[in-house]
């Protein structure tokens, strides 16, 4: 892993890390800002009423931040193309998921937190920051699997570490039906849209643009030039 990133940490890394943070931000906070006095549909199916409720479950959902940061970084290391498409597809999918927040608003009714320990004030505390809404799709379960695809195929990655990526993407999106925070059509939506995007990325029209964007921001810090004394 240290020879994979060595001399790949530069100015393009830190930029394609920050977009994607602030472009996340912005989806996230700002589709709850534009919904926050309109009507929520609940589409909770009879199968999510099945599904047990597991507190602890939640070291999961929080731990999918972990994994997030690590494979994020570890993407933007990757060759400019196959760096670009990645994180293309994830502001295309954050793009999507915004509008969606948008014009069909969700919601669902969460359980009271009956257990105590650790585990009881972890999930009153999640509750607490994370209202119930803008969740379909699934940005937990959309960040996560992109986080597979993104080392899947790529020959600088062990095979093991592609399945451990696989094994934590499937499991975070089982804490989201565990935990409550999401149903079984979020979880679809996230993983289904991940897919499509990365797909649609792959075009070279498409993944150009973005890269031209990237490209407009790099201009704006200049390489240091060095001293002619």
């Amino acid at each position: 892993m240290k020879k994979l990133l060595k001399n790949k940490i530069n100015i393009e890394f830190f930029i394609v890390l920050a977009v994607a943070f602030l472009w996340n931000n912005f989806v996230y906070w700002g589709a709850k800002v534009l919904t926050q006095h309109r009507f929520h549909y609940d589409i909770t199916s009879f199968i999510d009423e099945m599904i047990p409720f597991l507190p602890w479950t939640v070291s999961i959902y929080f731990g999918c931040y972990v994994f997030w940061f690590a494979n994020y970084c570890l993407c933007a290391t990757w060759e400019k193309s196959e760096r670009n498409r990645f994180f293309c597809a994830d502001f295309l999918a954050k793009g999507i998921c915004f509008l969606i927040f948008v014009l069909i608003p969700t919601t669902n009714v969460r359980p009271e937190i009956t257990e105590t320990g650790i585990w009881g004030f972890l999930m009153n505390f999640l509750y607490t920051v994370d209202s119930a809404d803008n969740l379909f799709p699934s940005i937990h379960c959309l960040a996560s699997w992109l986080c597979w695809i993104g080392v899947r195929k790529n020959k600088s990655v062990s095979k093991v570490y592609s399945y451990i990526s696989l094994f934590i993407a499937i499991t975070i999106c089982i804490s989201t039906l565990t935990t409550r925070q999401h149903v079984i059509i979020d979880v679809i939506g996230g993983v289904l849209l991940a897919e499509l995007c990365y797909f649609i990325a792959g075009h070279p029209r498409v993944s150009h643009l973005y890269s031209k964007a990237i490209s407009k921001i790099r201009s704006l810090f200049p390489s240091k030039q060095k001293s002619d004394r």
